[in-house]
């Protein structure tokens, strides 16, 4: 399974890091991006990299939408700074994207912030990783200003309907990053939107330490916890365990290539 998006340089791991990643390995994990939030959190991000070579990590760079209010005057300057003193240079820009609803950064700055970093990723030819919550009309209007083919990305935590799912996929060619809340009860929603838009745009996620699967919900989440969503999204569309983690991990590699 390749954790598409996960958030192992977080402190909630400071105690049992390297126990946690071989409890992943274990359960099957063969790739991780561990994804940055702003500039101090990108950098940790890429330094995990570096001090566990013994895994398959890679590191994304990226200002989320609530960190956008403090981003740096040059974001571009402050990435090269970033990767140029990695040891492994990032698979990708993000998390960046829009959200109205914490609102935690003005909205003026969240979209500034995120427009750089498509703009970023564009000229370096590197994949996105997008955050959207309660700002759907105004992250598509930018991404139709800024995302070109042959851009690519990923939903991050996708939460939404059928109706956008369909938009992202069929106009931009996203995939949608799916983890922990698709095995909520509440989440029929969600599980109608992946099985509308087919597995060939599904890529696994965690999104840990947050969002644990069922049977883990309310427990610190981590990767090795992958195989739960997996299990679900077999059941959802009727096929092995097997064929999810095959198919997802094919589409998540050709995401994040090199």
């Amino acid at each position: 399974m390749f954790d598409t998006h996960a958030h192992i340089h977080d402190t909630a791991y400071d105690d049992d890091r390297e126990t946690m990643l071989k409890r992943a390995w274990e359960a099957g994990i063969s790739r991780i991006v561990t994804v940055g939030c702003d500039i101090p959190d990108s950098k940790r991000a890429l330094d995990a990299v570096r001090d566990h070579r013994a895994y398959a990590l890679d590191a994304s760079v990226g200002i989320h939408p609530h960190a956008a209010k403090g981003a740096p005057t040059d974001i571009a300057s402050a990435f090269n700074e970033l990767i140029a003193s990695a040891t492994r240079p990032p698979v990708a820009v993000g998390e960046t994207g829009l959200d109205y609803y914490h609102e935690n950064s003005p909205r003026d700055a969240q979209r500034r912030v995120f427009t750089e970093q498509l703009r970023y990723a564009r000229e370096r030819a590197l994949p996105l990783i997008f955050h959207t919550r309660d700002a759907y009309e105004d992250f598509i209007e930018i991404l139709r200003a800024e995302f070109k083919p042959p851009m690519r990305g990923v939903v991050h935590c996708f939460t939404g309907d059928t109706r956008q799912a369909q938009t992202y996929v069929e106009e931009f060619g996203l995939r949608l990053g799916i983890g922990g809340v698709l095995t909520f009860k509440n989440a029929q929603a969600l599980r109608e939107a992946v099985l509308a838009v087919g597995l060939e745009h599904i890529v696994l996620e965690t999104d840990c330490p947050y969002l644990a699967p069922v049977p883990h919900r309310g427990q610190r989440n981590e990767p090795a916890y992958a195989a739960a969503t997996a299990e679900k999204l077999a059941e959802l569309f009727g096929v092995t365990k097997d064929k999810i983690i095959a198919k997802t991990t094919t589409t998540a590699s050709a995401l994040f290539q090199p």
